[in-house]
């Protein structure tokens, strides 16, 4: 909501406002609306927060809590867990707890979202060949606090992520939940290996866990007989010391920084993340004339060139769909006739002969992009500039202190934001309408709306006529045709036959047995039935039928010395 607050007119003065009720809110923007035209512009704000109760569990990814039942089987209909997270890891176990007849329930941290496992009675089922029950939220390794509340009774579940719901039917025969022992936090121990995780476990912090009303986190904190602690986990949430940078301009956007020249051989690190397909991620002039480096991402993949003069001295393409938004990390490492460019600890090295290459470090190093005033080989960019995040940069296996880029003093920039990583996602949630398929750049989304019987920009607009009536007014005649009897509504297109004649148009549902079926006896207590496939949902034949003036089945039952109906 917008509301005028109205500033001082001296130079010291301090104006307080309160509003009326507490707001919750991750941002605030204020947004000057006048000031003092003999004066200088200048604001400052504080904001004032209410009384909120917090309790605080970090984990360093090497540990867990456990909270223990206090008899060998805890069985529920009902649950209710809630907690809010932040993690700059994409992978990790929140919480996990089974029984020994396949009772499961478990979430996840998965390349950033959330994947919630629950199972009930099925024994077949297993932590690590089972698809999740449910997946939501996307990028959730910001570093950002996140929501999480799961709500179950009996096999019904909502489950909701931030402001996102998804609601599901449990697998499984029974509505019980039928847990042994414990329930873990932060990972998955393995019984009798101290320090042993049977997956990755969950670095970042937790706050206000609750579990069906039991407050987990206040429980450890007290030392209370119920939980136990597995490594070490603190009560207060510690912020890693790490700076993104976003690269806002495809065309402009650029971030210099120092390296040690002419030492022999290079070492260059940093972890990436984007949308777009392309775009420079490195460039730099080698010393000694050794020529100039380039990296980067072209059609997904990554590629890394050393150009000598006017010969390509030596190629290395590796990785695919590197612009799934996720963090990958990178590194070069060129020593004694040797290169290799390790993405996501996968070491590729060229196919040429690399014997004869002698590579010196070089004095500055261009991320993402090329100032307008330099010309090759100072920096190199055959493609646009790179459009999206990067953070842990080293040069020569010394880390750039990025806060020190943003104060002055050290290298130069141009369109980038510094100490923020301002990815988003744009597929949720996702727009396309009827099973479109959402992909996405840095600034837009599309809709890939092959195979769903509607076009436009979110598969909106139908490809097919409503009715056969339609059909015939644009001059067809008789033939299978497909319609859709909703237009944009969300029931599918049907195949029909349009039997069009003078005075009439009959719409005709074909089904998957037309041909004579035999049936040797029936009775009322074992009778005869058959299932009819109309190539339709219900949905679809009753929006067929509620459209028509006059509906008819035709039933055809040829009898030798039976009855129909109970008849003489």
């Amino acid at each position: 909501s917008l509301q005028t607050f109205a500033g001082n007119t001296n130079a010291d003065g301090v104006m307080h406002h309160r509003l009326l009720h507490p707001v919750r809110a991750r941002f605030v923007r204020f947004v000057p609306l006048e000031w003092n035209p003999s004066g200088k512009i200048g604001m400052r704000v504080e904001v004032y927060g209410c009384s909120y109760k917090s309790d605080v569990a970090d984990f360093d990814g090497r540990s867990s809590l456990l909270y223990r039942f206090n008899q060998k089987l805890l069985s529920t209909l009902k649950d209710v867990i809630s907690l809010k997270f932040k993690s700059i890891q994409g992978d990790g176990v929140l919480f996990h707890g089974e029984g020994q007849r396949g009772d499961c329930i478990t979430l996840e941290l998965q390349k950033g979202r959330l994947a919630l496992r629950l199972n009930l009675d099925d024994s077949k089922t297993r932590l690590s060949s089972s698809p999740p029950s449910a997946t939501l939220g996307s990028l959730l390794d910001d570093q950002h606090w996140h929501s999480v509340l799961i709500e179950r009774v009996g096999k019904h579940v909502n489950f909701t992520v931030d402001k996102y719901t998804q609601h599901f039917r449990t697998k499984g025969e029974a509505d019980a939940l039928d847990i042994d022992y414990e329930l873990s936090f932060g990972g998955i121990p393995v019984p009798g290996k101290p320090g042993t995780f049977l997956k990755k476990n969950f670095q970042g912090c937790m706050e206000n866990l609750y579990y069906n009303g039991i407050n987990i986190i206040d429980l450890a904190k007290r030392r209370k007989h119920q939980i136990y602690t597995v490594g070490n986990v603190t009560f207060s949430c510690s912020e890693p010391q790490i700076v993104p940078i976003t690269f806002v301009n495809s065309s402009s956007s650029y971030l210099l920084l120092p390296g040690t020249p002419n030492i022999d051989g290079l070492s260059v690190g940093f972890q990436f993340r984007t949308w777009n397909k392309d775009g420079l991620l490195l460039s730099t002039e080698l010393s000694e004339g050794s020529g100039a480096l380039l990296l980067s991402l072209e059609a997904g993949t990554l590629r890394l060139l050393i150009q000598k003069t006017t010969r390509r001295a030596a190629e290395i393409l590796t990785g695919s769909n590197l612009n799934d938004g996720l963090w990958h990390s990178v590194s070069i490492n060129a020593r004694r006739n040797r290169i290799t460019l390790t993405l996501d600890n996968d070491a590729a090295s060229p196919a040429q002969d690399t014997s004869q290459i002698q590579i010196y470090s070089g004095n500055s190093y261009y991320f993402g992009g090329c100032p307008d005033n330099l010309t090759a080989p100072q920096c190199l960019n055959p493609i646009e500039a790179f459009q999206g995040c990067m953070r842990l940069i080293f040069i020569d296996n010394q880390p750039k202190d990025l806060i020190s880029v943003q104060q002055g003093s050290l290298g130069n920039f141009s369109d980038l934001h510094i100490d923020l990583c301002s990815i988003k996602d744009r597929c949720l949630p996702n727009y396309c309408e009827h099973g479109g398929s959402c992909s996405q750049s840095w600034t837009t989304f599309y809709c890939n709306c092959s195979d769903t019987g509607y076009v436009g920009p979110t598969c909106h607009h139908p490809l097919y006529e409503r009715s056969c009536e339609v059909y015939r007014h644009r001059g067809n005649t008789a033939g299978f045709f497909h319609i859709d009897p909703d237009g944009s509504g969300p029931l599918g297109a049907l195949q029909v036959y349009c039997n069009v004649t003078e005075d009439k148009i009959w719409t005709s549902v074909q089904h998957n047995n037309t041909e004579l079926t035999r049936v040797q006896g029936a009775s009322p207590e074992k009778p005869y039935s058959m299932a009819l496939d109309y190539g339709g949902s219900l949905g679809q034949l009753e929006a067929v039928i509620d459209s028509s003036e006059h509906c008819e089945q035709e039933v055809a039952y040829y009898c030798r010395r039976s009855r129909l109906l109970n008849t003489p």
